[in-house]
């Protein structure tokens, strides 16, 4: 999309050698001008930056640049800014698909270019910093008519905290870490990293855009408040440029949950994406030996038509078929266009075109890498499957990254939509690039790897690995029993509540809500059913209404049809809430509202839930009780007066 520059200034500074030695102190203010980043190059050659909020530094002055070779830092002395560019812009991006229709792209930038005084190492480096009102980024990139080629063994951005704050951090498919003061981190801990410095100032460090070298790894030491990026840098050449460096910003957790910031760090999409289609799965894996009125659920042809025709009842877009099902997915000669049941997989792609509904097809790393990757993924959308399940990469992070990459690409010349379980890269912005990167198991998957999570762990994660990208949880199990069931690879009861359960699909930022359980438990509830198939994505808003992160969550967001969703979940504490309809226009609505039941507990009554309906006004609040555990599901239609009186 073209951008609208506001203000536009080119400064070439022809430097003396006085010039270079001088210090060189650049402030940038964000829009609004309450977030402003000071970035100055000392006379000793130190480059570093300084991170003010509302007048209070929250991150005090920092390293920057990188180290070439055994022990070369650059910028370092002799090095000077040459020039420096301003510029302004003020525009929107309409994603094909996201946390809503129309999103204000507005920020400042500032780019620096460095030189150096010596001609036989890398003697050019560009920083190129923006501010926006819900953040800042910079990154750095090596001019075109750089012609040296140098190689960065370390990275030297430093986050250099003004206080002991608090923090959390992603542990891979685990809970995450925290809450702990950064006193007390100690060794590598992976982004997105979430930062309480006060009552109403939260930051979150992570990247974008990332294109080479490794994913974004943050280390610290015991007793220090200071972190620093330890991942390994690509080769400085012309051309290259890092992953952006992001620090969000906000008074509140929601606002961070709720920023666009990531996506909009990385390149607008090229060709046409419109065949996206974001929407509800159907999930083939948990069901696997379930037992309903003498029918027993398996991974074959006449459960997926079972499952195919339940999402074509209830607005369900998708059915997503998960491992074996063209032989072992760890066997070698397991071939993912010819092995298993590959017949079968054609029928039901078929069933499925014939009502409406898309079929997701699971390949593991294996046979993506023993069997060519291009003409598998093209024998796929020849078929005609929606997308593709990628699972168990293997590789370095820097190997995953640009395979998840490459992966991505080619499922987008093919229609596929993509999905990355098992230890993904993680996301850091692409599906502006590409749309069809519709969601990553960037998070502890419900049930995975055999573990359950408890409900505390939910409210962590929606506030920590949510603000990466979209994310596959696998929320929404209805089968919540205290004892064994019949389940092939999960038979551990669920600590949750039936209106938890439902809550958290809403709640969960993704592009495909794969929801795990048979349609027979689904059926059982029709009014969760309904909140379920109410989710007609792409979403119009999204708004984080209240949460505490370890705590609650309350999310809203407007379906394609104009239907108004809420859904919030607590931990293990039961709690009341009053939900505020300020997001509501003007006028008359019927509100759904499906609560926990009396008795409801995540551990000893989780399957029991109640549901009213009634009118309200857009300037009221919604009153709901959450047992421990537990959640409550809203859904707000408009009631159109004047059509109703014409139908009578």
């Amino acid at each position: 999309m073209k951008k609208i520059r506001l203000a536009s200034i080119s400064l070439l500074l022809l430097l003396s050698f006085h010039c270079l030695n001088a210090q060189e102190i650049n402030t940038l203010k964000s829009p609004d001008g309450k977030l402003q980043i000071k970035i100055q190059l000392t006379k000793e050659g130190n480059l570093s930056y300084q991170l003010i909020a509302d007048n209070m530094p929250l991150i005090n002055h920092s390293p920057l640049g990188y180290v070439v070779g055994a022990n070369n830092p650059i910028p370092s002395v002799g090095w000077a800014i040459e020039k420096i560019s301003q510029h302004s812009v003020h525009t929107v991006w309409k994603p094909v698909w996201g946390k809503r229709a129309v999103v204000p792209d507005q920020y400042n930038e500032l780019i620096l270019d460095l030189k150096g005084p010596d001609p036989s190492v890398l003697h050019s480096l560009r920083l190129e910093a923006r501010t926006y009102n819900d953040g800042v980024a910079f990154r750095y990139s090596v001019p075109s008519a750089e012609n040296r080629v140098a190689t960065a063994t370390a990275e030297l951005t430093k986050y250099n905290f003004a206080g002991d704050y608090t923090a959390w951090f992603y542990n891979g498919e685990h809970e995450n870490l925290g809450p702990e003061k950064l006193s007390e981190s100690d060794g590598k801990r992976m982004p997105v990293m979430i930062i309480k410095a006060g009552n109403e100032q939260y930051l979150a460090i992570h990247e974008a855009d990332l294109t080479c070298g490794d994913p974004l790894m943050l280390e610290s030491k015991k007793n220090d408040t200071s972190f620093s990026v330890v991942s390994v840098p690509g080769k400085l050449e012309a051309g290259f440029h890092s992953a952006w460096r992001v620090i969000l910003y906000g008074k509140t957790l929601g606002s961070l949950v709720d920023s666009h910031l990531i996506e909009l760090l990385n390149p607008p999409a090229k060709g046409d994406f419109s065949w996206v289609k974001p929407g509800v799965a159907v999930w083939d894996w948990r069901i696997n030996g379930a037992v309903t009125d003498g029918f027993e659920y398996k991974m074959s042809l006449p459960s997926w038509k079972r499952m195919v025709d339940f999402a074509s009842e209830n607005n369900i877009r998708y059915l997503v078929l998960d491992a074996d099902w063209y032989g072992p997915e760890f066997g070698k000669d397991s071939d993912p266009v010819k092995g298993g049941k590959v017949e079968q997989v054609h029928e039901i792609i078929q069933y499925g075109k014939a009502r409406a509904v898309g079929v997701w097809l699971y390949l593991n790393d294996v046979g993506g890498r023993h069997y060519p990757l291009e003409q598998t993924l093209k024998q796929y959308g020849d078929w005609g499957a929606a997308g593709i399940k990628y699972g168990f990469m293997s590789g370095t992070p820097s190997e995953k990254n640009e395979r998840t990459r490459k992966i991505t690409e080619l499922c987008a010349q093919n229609h596929l939509l993509c999905d990355f379980h098992d230890g993904p890269v993680h996301p850091y912005g692409q599906m502006r690039t590409f749309p069809n990167a519709l969601t990553r198991e960037y998070c502890h998957s419900q049930l995975d790897a055999h573990r359950v999570f408890v409900p505390s762990t939910f409210v962590t994660t929606v506030f920590v690995n949510m603000l990466s990208g979209p994310i596959d949880m696998c929320n929404g199990m209805f089968d919540l029993r205290q004892g064994k069931t019949t389940r092939v690879d999960e038979n551990q009861p669920v600590p949750s509540t039936l209106v938890s359960e439902a809550a958290r699909t809403l709640i969960v930022f993704s592009g495909a809500t794969i929801i795990p359980d048979i349609p027979e438990y689904y059926r059982k509830y029709p009014p969760l059913l309904s909140f379920i198939s109410a989710q007609k994505m792409p979403w119009q808003e999204s708004k984080t209404l209240a949460g505490e992160i370890g705590q609650f969550i309350v999310m809203a967001r407007q379906a394609a049809d104009g239907v108004w969703l809420v859904g919030a979940a607590t931990n293990e504490s039961p709690r009341e809430l009053d939900i505020p309809l300020t997001f509501l226009k003007p006028g008359k609505y019927e509100v759904t509202i499906i609560q926990d039941g009396d008795d409801a507990h995540y551990l000893t009554n989780r399957e029991t839930m109640k549901a009213e309906t009634k009118t309200l006004q857009p300037k009221g609040k919604v009153h709901v009780k959450l047992a421990a555990g537990g959640g409550a599901c809203l859904i707000i239609k408009s009631i159109n007066t004047k059509n109703r009186q014409t139908q009578r």
